[in-house]
């Protein structure tokens, strides 16, 4: 008897598990897509506003050096670490450090962007993308 009630037991926390991470993956998946969305509008804004653009570089991973990237857009933070593409896509501006991409320039990927920038980072500082976005089609040319 006791079995057969461990053995179901068993199957309803797995299932409470996998609907869980369902509906993690959802939120997720939503999130995801309304920060792309941010992106993609701040882009064409930038570009509607005539906001200079600047020719992107990255920092290695161990916060040295400056590489050359074939990337045009905006920096939209004081660190020059994150930036959006021409294109409206978004990129962390950090990349491992190498010969090639000193010699022959970094080729960062664009990655998803995340709807709190900064959350769980460890001094503590988030900012809403929506916020940071702002800041910066705000600042104009005074970015610079």
């Amino acid at each position: 008897m006791g079995g057969d009630d461990d053995t179901r037991w068993r199957e309803r926390q797995r299932e409470a598990v996998r609907a869980h991470a369902e509906a993690a993956a959802r939120e997720r998946a939503a999130e995801q897509a309304q920060a792309t969305e941010l992106v993609t509008r701040f882009a064409a804004e930038a570009l509607r506003r005539g906001l200079p653009v600047d020719r992107l570089t990255a920092t290695g991973h161990d916060g040295r050096g400056r590489y050359r990237t074939g990337l045009t857009g905006w920096y939209v933070d004081r660190a020059r670490s994150r930036a959006v593409d021409t294109e409206g896509r978004y990129y962390l501006l950090t990349v491992p450090p190498s010969l090639r991409s000193r010699l022959l320039g970094a080729e960062p990927r664009p990655t998803a962007p995340p709807l709190i920038v900064g959350r769980g980072g460890r001094d503590g500082e988030s900012v809403p993308l929506a916020t940071l976005l702002s800041r910066r089609l705000e600042a104009g040319d005074g970015w610079r």
